[in-house]
């Protein structure tokens, strides 16, 4: 089983436009394209009934007090924690591909709409709902994919897992506003196979990809 991309090589730079935000001289950082990037994949296992897709970045600041702090910077020694962009479920194991912007094109104050997404598939809560559960113009629900937007002032580089499985259902069995721990536990004995790829992003110019 393999996963590629055309939008960005196995741990190269993830392209600024499939980003929820981009760095600006001025302010840090301003809002990007947030098109979900081209993934394709080939090779599936025989008996698969369906695909799922999870993205997440391992490389978040366990402890928020200095992101995006003028005057500090987040260690790279602080211990890191995992945040979910896509999770996404039903994807049907006879289309190959999704295209850019498919899924999302641009940023979505509140969130975009969920749980039903394009082709019959169903896409779960990313972790931008909680990160922006407390921003009365942002706060709302984000289904779908939501691309990075690291701390500007991190010194280490995040990368983003986009991880495909193969199941042998075809429907994963999770409901309502699903995350991608909920999606990791339904799948559990039902992975023929998976497959990732890596992306790596930094809104700090200090940092070199």
């Amino acid at each position: 089983m393999k996963l590629s991309s055309n939008s960005f090589a196995h741990n190269g730079p993830i392209p600024a436009e499939f980003a929820f935000c981009a760095p600006d001289p001025k302010s840090h950082v301003t809002l990007s394209g947030n098109r979900n990037p081209h993934l394709s994949w080939s090779d599936l296992p025989a008996g698969t009934k369906s695909l799922a897709l999870i993205c997440h970045d391992y490389d978040v600041p366990s402890k928020p007090d200095d992101v995006n702090q003028e005057g500090r910077t987040i260690p790279a020694k602080l211990p890191r924690v995992d945040f979910y962009h896509w999770v996404l479920v039903d994807l049907d194991p006879g289309v190959a591909m999704i295209k850019p912007g498919d899924f999302s094109d641009g940023v979505t104050a509140r969130g975009k709409r969920g749980p039903e997404g394009p082709h019959g598939t169903r896409q779960g809560i990313n972790d931008y709902t909680m990160w922006f559960a407390s921003d009365k113009d942002m706060a709302g629900d984000y289904f779908g994919y939501d691309g990075p937007c690291p701390p500007w002032n991190d010194e280490i580089v995040h990368h983003y897992v986009f991880t495909l499985y193969a199941l042998s259902v075809a429907k994963c069995g999770v409901s309502g506003k699903f995350k991608g721990p909920d999606v990791l536990a339904a799948m559990r004995g039902l992975v023929l196979a998976q497959a990732s790829l890596t992306g790596l992003y930094a809104l700090n110019p200090k940092v070199k990809l």
